[in-house]
């Protein structure tokens, strides 16, 4: 039966097409809906279950501090902002978390943004054009890659982690001309491993190129080196400080300028208030109580060498990461999938992540720990996968 008798328009026709392929490729991805706060305890799809997809690494996204914060500054500033920050959207909360997040990272001056893709585009864009060349790692955060295409830069795809494509790819740069960026995530999302900042840098400097890291996944968890070496230093506040946006933090030249000229920011409403105190208190958090990351760090030993003890008899493979992303390394996506829903089925929350996120054959299981992780929940978690694993469909 052909679209027209099925009451398609040509375009959901063609749609409905693609979808279809996406189910019979165990590729196709649905919402599940969460009730109450999204800490580890979660009621999901009507099951209560421990969620180990989160990026909330240290627990914060439902700490009750957080929270009151937040609620306080609703109760002064209310829910928005109602206009962009160079109209009449800049709030005090804005700028008081400005001043702190340039405190925290070292720099002179931060930039709020509603988040990070905005972040990442707005700043590419900004800062370069058609005469320079943008240097990336090829497994950088899908935000740094549109950014650096809609810039319209050469775009050099670098192999990953790879500091020798870096160098002949700065080569070559620079006999092109005009400005050279080299951009990568600091704890790359999928894998869990971390970019080589500080060499990064130093390539950087040598060849009058700048440096423009996202540490979306390091910021509050571990040292990457990011805050120090970066020129242009990215982060969210979504992940471990457990609200949402993200900042840019730089130089005053730099802040200045993508004031004037970063359209993801001077076109959008700015955040709402009470998300920047929520932020704001986060932050303090971070810094005056270091049992988080310490407590963090532990889970994440405890759960490597849980699975380590598994043995080899396993159907994926446990990445060398020693962040709070710990991917099981599956490969195909149905049985990626059936891990997942298996793992479910037993109490705990685990994605698969499919391409075209990661690259075909890759499909895994993206264990993310947090600080406010108990043992108990860790252990009953490898005790589910060893389970799930020899399970047979």
């Amino acid at each position: 039966m052909n679209a027209a008798a099925l009451g398609l328009s040509p375009l959901d026709a063609r749609l409905q097409g693609e979808l279809d392929g996406f189910r019979a490729a165990d590729l196709y991805r649905a919402r599940r809906v969460v009730e109450g706060s999204h800490g580890v305890g979660l009621v999901v799809d009507g099951r209560a279950c421990v969620s180990f997809c989160s990026n909330d690494y240290l627990g914060l996204a439902s700490d009750p501090r957080v929270a009151e914060a937040a609620r306080t500054a609703l109760s002064r500033a209310g829910t928005g902002s109602g206009a962009a920050a160079l109209v009449s959207g800049y709030n005090r909360e804005h700028a008081q978390l400005e001043d702190e997040l340039a405190d925290y990272t070292g720099r002179a001056r931060a930039l709020l943004f509603t988040s990070g893709w905005a972040a990442n585009l707005g700043t590419l864009r900004a800062l370069f054009g058609k005469s320079d060349s943008l240097l990336c790692d090829e497994l950088n955060h899908a935000s740094l890659i549109d950014g650096a295409r809609l810039a319209g830069s050469r775009y050099v795809r670098v192999p990953h982690a790879d500091l020798d494509g870096f160098a002949t790819a700065l080569d070559d740069a620079k006999a092109q001309g005009g400005e050279i960026g080299i951009i990568s995530d600091s704890v790359f999302s999928m894998d869990g491993d971390e970019a080589d900042v500080p060499a990064l840098a130093s390539m950087a400097r040598r060849h009058g190129a700048t440096l423009i890291v996202d540490d979306a996944h390091g910021l509050g968890v571990t040292d990457s080196g990011a805050m120090r070496h970066a020129d242009v230093y990215v982060a969210t506040l979504g992940k471990s400080l457990g609200a949402a946006g993200a900042f840019v933090a730089g130089s005053d030249a730099l802040i200045e300028f993508l004031i004037q000229r970063a359209r993801t920011w001077v076109f959008s409403t700015a955040p709402p208030p009470a998300i920047a105190a929520a932020a704001r208190q986060a932050l303090q958090i971070i810094r005056s109580e270091p049992e988080h990351q310490a407590r963090l760090h532990a889970n994440i030993a405890r759960f490597r060498r849980g699975i380590e003890a598994l043995g080899s008899e396993l159907p994926f493979t446990l990445s060398p990461s020693t962040t709070p992303i710990q991917p099981l390394i599956v490969g195909p996506a149905g049985p990626a999938m059936a891990l997942s829903r298996r793992l479910f089925e037993r109490g705990y929350w685990v994605a698969a992540i499919r391409p075209p996120t990661v690259p075909a054959g890759t499909s895994r299981l993206r264990v993310t720990l947090s600080a406010a992780h108990t043992e108990a929940q860790i252990d009953g978690l490898i005790v589910a996968i060893a389970d799930a694993s020899a399970h047979k469909d």
